[in-house]
């Protein structure tokens, strides 16, 4: 636990320490997200699903409205604010002090979210790309951009502007492009003004299943950057590929990909299954402690 004692990130005007690991609850305001048992849509669920997330101990609530899972239809934007302003509505009734996490790529999306409902992190898994691609399998090496601050994605400026850490996700198909990928977004990020950027390894995005077990073999590394490291792991592929599972199967995987992780220096974990996620930690927590 030591590599991660010092890791603070500002989340809505509080210091939140990462010196233990923090779980982030998944609230999916989709009717297509991978996991159907993640769905809620009513004003009722999506308030129930705010209790269950800080009653079994989350610390942040990550709010989507946009499913990237494999063959989703895309979502517009319109209809992503629509959906994202009635579910952060029904979020901020349930819980107004919860640390909420905004989960899109669109910048005025993001921009909403802080500005009318105070969201206090943005989480962005297309990695600053304005196209909003999310790492389909077909995007490797040659076909990534660099930027700079003179063509800077705006997502990135729009973080910078609203004072809010950023969720960086590489789609990244190793865990040395990863490195070399989030290490010169995180530079870009902190010259324009984001003070927190989160790492994110995009697990399940632009990966073959070998490739996602392998950057879990070695994602201890991450810890170079300095930066929090954020696993989101949870039901995916890389799981029920692997055990020939489904998805309502996949929680017993999911548990020991979090485990590694946190051995591996993970600081948060984002999660479909707050409870288990949460006992992880704490069982980790207490054998680190006695070491």
């Amino acid at each position: 636990m030591s590599s991660r004692t010092e890791l603070t990130i500002n989340a809505g005007g509080r210091l939140m320490g990462l010196g233990r690991p923090v779980v982030m609850g998944i609230l999916n305001a989709t009717p297509d997200s991978f996991y159907a048992g993640s769905r809620t849509q009513t004003e009722r669920d999506i308030a129930a699903r705010a209790d269950q997330i800080v009653a079994e101990g989350g610390r942040i609530i990550d709010v989507g409205a946009y499913s990237t899972r494999p063959g989703a239809a895309p979502v517009g934007q319109a209809e992503e604010m629509a959906r994202l302003r009635a579910a952060l509505a029904a979020v901020r009734r349930a819980q107004p002090e919860a640390a909420v996490s905004v989960d899109t790529f669109r910048p005025d999306v993001a921009r909403m979210a802080v500005e009318e409902f105070g969201a206090a992190i943005i989480n962005d898994v297309s990695g600053g790309n304005p196209d909003g691609a999310f790492g389909g399998t077909e995007l490797r090496e040659s076909s990534y951009r660099q930027y700079s601050e003179a063509d800077c994605p705006p997502i990135f400026a729009m973080a910078a502007r609203l004072g809010v850490p950023y969720v960086l996700m590489s789609s990244r198909p190793s865990i040395e492009s990863i490195l070399l990928d989030i290490a010169a977004k995180a530079a870009l990020l902190h010259s324009i003004g984001v003070k927190d950027v989160i790492a994110d390894p995009g697990f399940g995005f632009g990966k073959t299943l070998e490739e996602n077990y392998a950057i879990l073999a070695r994602l201890e590394r991450l810890q170079s950057l300095g930066l929090p490291v954020l696993v989101g792991a949870s039901r995916k592929s890389m799981v029920t590929r692997l055990l020939g599972c489904d998805t309502d199967h996949a929680l017993n995987g999911t548990t020991a990909i979090n485990t590694l992780a946190l051995a591996k220096g993970a600081s948060i974990l984002r999660v479909h299954d707050v409870r288990q996620a949460v006992e992880c930690a704490t069982i980790y927590c207490e054998a680190e402690a006695l070491r």
